[in-house]
């Protein structure tokens, strides 16, 4: 594996609501960047900054990612779990009391 790849992706949602997988640190950094200057706060300074440090291999990539999933849980970015979506439904499937 890469020194810049995440063990496993932090899944987020970007535009309407679409699960986007953030697959390693370029990937987060990219993300960072782009997020609107106006919403940019402790949060994401904190989790570009270790991007880049990541980056650099200053740091180690699961450190960064660690602090990227930090930001996208602050912002409401993280995407449910599939499994808890799947499970979700078949509930509502079987129990009619369950909405």
């Amino acid at each position: 594996m890469k020194p810049d790849m995440f063990r496993q992706p932090v899944t987020i949602l970007v535009g309407l609501g679409s699960p986007a997988e953030i697959r390693g640190v370029l990937d987060a950094y990219r993300h960072l960047v782009e997020w609107p200057v106006s919403f940019r706060d402790a949060a994401h300074s904190v989790a570009l900054k270790a991007c880049h440090a990541a980056l650099h291999v200053e740091i180690e990539a699961e450190t960064a990612r660690g602090l990227f999933a930090a930001f996208a849980a602050k912002h409401d970015l993280l995407a449910p779990e599939t499994s808890a979506i799947a499970a979700s439904r078949m509930r509502r499937d079987r129990d009619p009391h369950v909405q």
